[in-house]
């Protein structure tokens, strides 16, 4: 039910409301005269009731009243034209301000659906612009990544190119290295061969001398005793083949002292050494509690395999 139905038929229904609406057009007064003049008749009926009984004395006066109330009554009856008139223009504009507002109200749709259009497009518009730029941008990101990649891949063959090339220097300098470690090995070995053909002829007297030296001082100045052990070596454990070996052995204080007196000590002697001393707690059944080779020149080898075998080398005396 449309308001336009829902107002008409409470006219129609509702006195109170009825009248609440006529008061608000002006008519207020004449529906309250309208009540006033049915009062009035209701009067009017007692009154005619009672004529009756005084029908032949008040005839006259009945038919004058009867007269006065037909004039009533059209008098009324015009009024009440009147106001179906007026309730007519009301409806009239009722429903002519209905028909307004349903016009504005129709408009008010046509423009939200309008702006709703409007802005669906706006928002499609931009969606598109955001996609473009997102595709734009992941081109973008691609490329970038693309170039990245490529770069890496420059970068790696330059890196690579740079190892083959170092590689080839390292190789070439251990080439050139080892070649003059052979040019130097052969003139060391050169000079050893003349210095062995110089020195072969008093080197083992001036190393007994020197021995014989140093075992004089440990005797006379320190108080050890100096024995030589002597034994043969049937297993060739020492040397590698059956042979006889020899050592200098101090006791001072309860100690056993291995001692090895050399010239000149090179690495192989220490290995020799620590083998001789190894042979002699084999066959003695005693660990020396030092090993210590005396001599005025022992080379760098020797002295790094000394401090790993635990041989003590003295070069001062």
């Amino acid at each position: 039910m449309t308001i336009k139905e829902e107002f008409l038929s409470l006219l129609e229904r509702d006195k109170e409301f009825r009248y609440a609406v006529a008061g608000l057009l002006g008519l207020e007064e004449i529906l309250r005269r309208l009540d006033m003049h049915g009062e009035r008749m209701a009067r009017i009926e007692e009154e005619l009731a009672r004529l009756r009984e005084e029908q032949i004395k008040l005839r006259e006066e009945q038919i004058k009243l009867r007269e006065d109330m037909i004039a009533y009554f059209k008098r009324h009856d015009e009024e009440i034209a009147k106001l179906r008139e007026d309730q007519a223009k009301l409806r009239e504009d009722m429903l002519a301000g209905f028909k307004r507002h349903d016009e504005e109200m129709a408009k008010l749709r046509e423009d939200m659906i309008a702006g709703f259009m409007r802005h669906d497009q706006e928002i499609a518009q931009l969606r598109a612009d955001m996609m473009a730029g997102f595709k734009r941008h992941d081109e973008e990101i691609a490329k970038l990544r693309a170039d990245m990649l490529a770069g890496f891949m420059r970068h790696d063959q330059e890196i690579a190119k740079l190892r083959e090339d170092m590689l080839l220097g390292f190789r070439r300098h251990d080439e050139e290295i080892a070649r003059l470690r052979e040019d130097m090995n052969r003139g060391f070995m050169l000079v050893e061969r003349h210095i062995s053909a110089l020195g072969a002829r008093w080197g083992l007297m001036a190393e007994e001398a020197f021995r014989e030296g140093v075992r004089g001082i440990v005797e006379g100045e320190l108080g050890f005793r100096v024995e030589r052990w002597v034994r043969f070596d049937g297993e060739g454990f020492v040397y590698g083949y059956p042979s006889q070996v020899e050592v200098d052995v101090a006791v001072h204080d309860g100690r056993l002292i291995l001692v090895e007196v050399r010239s000149h000590v090179g690495v192989s002697d220490v290995y020799m050494f620590r083998r001789l001393a190894d042979f002699y707690e084999r066959v003695e059944g005693r660990k020396p509690d030092r090993l210590v080779v005396v001599t005025p020149y022992a080379d760098g080898k020797a002295i790094e395999a000394s401090l790993r075998l635990g041989v003590e080398v003295y070069t001062k005396v």
